[in-house]
């Protein structure tokens, strides 16, 4: 089992930056792929970006724009996303996810960029 945990989501305004944290624990050593998602009222959940071992992958919406690493020791202990030059559609409920021996996720933080 793996557990999730996000954080450091918030307010901000358009043109600002945020940095969200996913804290894994348990089975981390079975990881081989975490990924973030969002999803914005009304909408389907949509993959932002995702990690594995050296590759990154992006969506079209975020690319350029928003960066996922691990933490220094390159495990899975920690995700990061780092986000600049937010926009109001980047307003949506972020979530973490690892994949494994299973699919895992977080409860999600909130982003709220205001225009």
């Amino acid at each position: 089992q793996v557990q999730l945990v996000e954080s450091g989501g918030g307010l901000v305004q358009a043109g600002g930056s945020l940095r969200l944290s996913c804290a894994a624990s348990g089975s981390t050593d079975s990881i081989n792929v975490i990924a973030w998602y969002r999803q914005a009222p009304g909408q389907e959940r949509e993959m932002v970006a995702t990690i594995r071992s050296g590759d990154r992958n992006y969506a079209d919406s975020v690319r350029g724009r928003f960066t996922i690493y691990r933490d220094k020791n390159n495990n899975w202990g920690r995700v990061y996303l780092q986000m600049n030059s937010l926009k109001p559609e980047d307003t949506a409920v972020y979530y973490c996810s690892a994949f494994g021996r299973g699919v895992y996720w977080g409860q999600g933080t909130q982003v709220t960029v205001s225009s």
